[in-house]
């Protein structure tokens, strides 16, 4: 069985600081744009770079929460976003809209995606959908019990991913 991988919430480098010395195998933040944790003071893109190099020299990943639905109007913004993202080095993006994700695989075919919470995934029947998309994680609804994470675990081979504590 694969050990658990902690990964903290971080909004700003107070707190990546803080889950890097906790011991933190990865950390996930927003930008200051398409984030579902738009109260949380999260990063400018062009801080990326520094960023992920002070994860990486610690061996800690980087996932960027990229997990707000896209709306027409916002497409080439989200997409230059994404580029930079990317080319930053995350080591993931969380990603919330399933259109969106297609872009963002045409963007970078190698970026690892995670679907995020905000996809409301509550059962197996979601995955093949999710990995057809490109998506490697799951990250499952918060409100499933043991029991239904339990059959979905049995259901498919695809990373999950859970809230353990829920939002504090």
């Amino acid at each position: 069985m694969a050990k658990p991988e902690l990964l903290a919430p971080a909004g700003d480098i107070d707190c990546v600081r803080a889950a890097v010395e906790n011991g933190a195998d990865a950390v996930y933040f927003g930008t200051r744009a398409h984030n579902a944790r738009a109260r949380a003071t999260n990063f400018a893109v062009e801080e990326l770079p520094d960023l992920l190099a002070f994860l990486h020299l610690r061996g800690v990943r980087g996932y960027v929460a990229f997990n707000t639905l896209i709306f027409p109007d916002e497409m080439d913004a989200a997409a230059r976003a994404v580029e930079k993202i990317v080319s930053a080095g995350a080591d993931a993006l969380l990603l919330q809209d399933l259109g969106f994700a297609r872009l963002v695989r045409e963007i970078s075919p190698d970026v690892p995606l995670h679907a995020s919470t905000q996809t409301t995934t509550t059962c197996a029947e979601q995955m093949p959908h999710l990995r057809e998309l490109g998506f490697s994680r799951v990250i499952l609804a918060r409100e499933l019990s043991i029991a239904e994470i339990r059959k979905i675990r049995e259901a498919t081979e695809m990373e999950l991913e859970v809230f353990v504590h829920g939002a504090l």
